[in-house]
């Protein structure tokens, strides 16, 4: 029987604080973000890194959020969208812009490819609704999310090469 955690996240756990920061970064470039998941290590089980993950996104400031948002970049329309969805899209995403002074973020990590144009002009429209301050919640949400399907992401990485470096030669 199994003692501890599992054997990527005892590679999470044990990696070298700088290294992981610089590999959290990648997930939501915010400094207080990732040192926040950095310094709660160890981490029992996944549900507590991604409860730790949600909690230091909470607490993001204005300036960890813009932090975060300046290296955003838009939401990637599938190779065989429409022409007129990326026109209507850059339309909509630039009139954000202007009225946000930050690239419009979302999670799509659910939405099946077919309605991610559909999906991102009703939400970009939605927003554009939005108050500064209601909006700043609204990315901040779409920030954590993001951030949490990333470091799952970066754990599915990690377990794929820690797989390949625990095989034999022949790969058994």
């Amino acid at each position: 029987m199994r003692t501890g955690p599992p054997p990527v996240l005892a590679h999470f756990n044990a990696a070298p604080a700088a290294e992981l920061r610089q590999a959290l970064l990648g997930c939501l470039n915010s400094l207080r973000w990732a040192d926040r998941v950095t310094a709660h290590r160890p981490y029992p089980d996944l549900a507590a890194l991604l409860a730790a993950s949600d909690e230091a996104a909470y607490d993001l400031t204005a300036a960890d959020l813009a932090e975060a948002l300046s290296t955003e970049s838009l939401p990637a329309l599938p190779e065989d969208a429409y022409s007129a969805a990326h026109t209507a899209l850059g339309a909509a995403h630039a009139a954000y812009e202007a009225r946000f002074g930050h690239v419009f973020v979302i999670c799509l990590d659910a939405t099946h490819p077919d309605e991610i144009p559909d999906r991102m002009l009703a939400a970009v429209r939605s927003r554009l609704t939005n108050d500064p301050e209601e909006e700043r919640v609204v990315a901040a949400e779409e920030l954590r999310h993001l951030a949490r399907g990333r470091l799952l992401e970066l754990l599915r990485g990690a377990r794929g090469r820690a797989t390949s470096h625990d095989a034999g030669p022949s790969g058994t």
